[in-house]
């Protein structure tokens, strides 16, 4: 995959937040089909990890794309296969490692500034997406991170 193919990756990641898509499904969606998944189930199968894992603040959506894709990347299918298990989770902890570095934090209250309080009182209504939800947010710089870390492992994986 060429550096421009990456590019253009990373910015569908972008582009499908900012039509609306949650954090994990962004950067799902954006890769989904280099594994056989299209764009609907990818966007489905991501939709409850938005906000936080359901808007409970909990680790960064953008993050849990990064372990979706990792797991339909290099995953083991053998229950049996703790080498294969082990391989998988060494990807996983090295890309969350960048993505900690970068970010600051894989947890969605750390990286909105939420304190105690807020962060408790996390409704399950999703935000509406305005002109200042997205001035006052910065989860599309965290989609565009995430994307990038995946996009930069299948780089250095096909080298």
């Amino acid at each position: 995959m060429t550096d421009q193919e990456l590019e253009a990756r990373v910015a569908r990641a972008v582009d499908n937040f900012m039509a609306g898509y949650g954090c994990c499904q962004s950067v799902v969606a954006a890769f989904a089909d280099l594994y056989g998944m299209d764009d609907v189930m990818a966007k489905k199968i991501a939709a409850g990890f938005g906000g936080g894992v359901g808007r409970l603040r909990m680790m960064c959506g953008a993050v849990s794309g990064i372990v979706m894709l990792v797991g339909l990347d290099c995953g083991q299918t053998e229950g049996s296969d703790r080498e294969g298990k082990s391989a998988c989770y060494k990807v996983v902890q090295e890309l969350l490692a960048q993505s900690e570095a970068e970010n600051g934090s894989l947890i969605c209250a750390e990286i909105l500034g939420l304190q105690g309080h807020e962060r408790a009182h996390c409704s399950y209504v999703a935000s509406p997406r305005t002109a200042e939800y997205y001035k006052q947010r910065p989860c599309a710089a965290k989609v565009e991170s995430a994307a990038r870390i995946f996009a930069n492992y299948l780089k250095k994986k096909s080298m």
